[in-house]
């Protein structure tokens, strides 16, 4: 109870783009979970002709194999959200993980890593994912997988940088002296003070890996057909842009909505944590 109304207070001082952007967070995510009750067919379900325009039957018309459009739009927001948290989350896992270990042991540990991180990020990681996926696949699991070990160098270079800073203030060093172990320091110690600027760039972490993983579809090495994916849909519907219907541009602009909505988040959220204080 106690938790909720704080959170409503907060809201309540809440700039209003951070309300815009809690808000299409929330219908996206809604969205996500009850596809399935909220969309009158199924996913891969055939409903009618090829780019039926929109009407009552079908109120954001058909695709290029006559599937409904609403339909695919809300499932495309269930498998694209879905795979990049979950990748995010992994990517956050490697790279912090990986980053206060670099940062906590120091010396040649430090240096193999980081040297490991440099030699990664100095390929582009869109033609890296391309050949990667070319030669295993592109699977669900190996998506997710080659996205967050590539997007983990990013959380890599964050996590140790904010680390080394904490490693050696003299709260560490007294957990050390006491005989605490390493895993310990890491949780009691760094993660806690490490977490503000962690939670910022998770968000625009996920921004970016929901943005590489609908390019990654668009080029068709993503999620693959009949799953409705937004990068994909852009793709199959571009011919309807010659004869200027909007149809093709749905999915990107849901795409274009939910990163906004997500930075305006991650805006509010890095102003409250700096200590900043509102200009009145």
């Amino acid at each position: 109870m106690g938790t909720g109304v704080a959170f409503l207070k907060l809201l309540k001082q809440a700039p209003w783009s951070a309300r815009f952007g809690l808000f299409v967070i929330f219908f996206y995510v809604f969205i996500a979970v009850f596809a399935p009750v909220l969309t009158p067919y199924a996913e891969t379900q055939i409903v009618g002709p090829e780019y039926e325009p929109w009407g009552e039957e079908f109120v954001l018309g058909t695709d290029n194999l006559g599937r409904d459009m609403l339909t695919r739009l809300f499932y495309g927001a269930r498998n694209t959200i879905g795979i990049a948290f979950i990748t995010t989350c992994l990517a956050f896992l490697i790279g912090a993980v990986g980053g206060f270990l670099a940062a906590a042991l120091g010396g040649w540990m430090d240096q193999a890593l980081a040297r490991i991180v440099d030699v990664v990020m100095a390929i582009p990681s869109l033609i890296f994912a391309l050949l990667i996926l070319t030669v295993v696949g592109t699977s669900v699991p190996a998506l997710i997988l080659v996205i967050a070990i590539l997007d983990s160098t990013r959380v890599f270079r964050l996590a140790r940088a904010v680390a080394m800073n904490i490693v050696v203030m003299d709260f560490v060093e007294a957990a050390r002296l006491r005989g605490e172990k390493l895993w310990w320091v890491i949780r009691k110690e760094v993660l806690p003070n490490a977490l503000p600027p962690l939670v910022a760039e998770f968000g625009l972490r996920f921004c970016f890996v929901f943005l590489f993983l609908s390019a990654l579809s668009f080029l068709g090495l993503g999620i693959q057909p009949p799953t409705a994916d937004w990068g994909s849909m852009v793709r199959d519907n571009a011919t309807l842009i010659t004869f200027g219907d909007v149809t093709p541009l749905l999915p990107a602009g849901a795409i274009a909505l939910l990163t906004v909505g997500v930075n305006f988040v991650v805006d509010w959220f890095l102003h409250k944590t700096s200590g900043l204080r509102d200009e009145l």
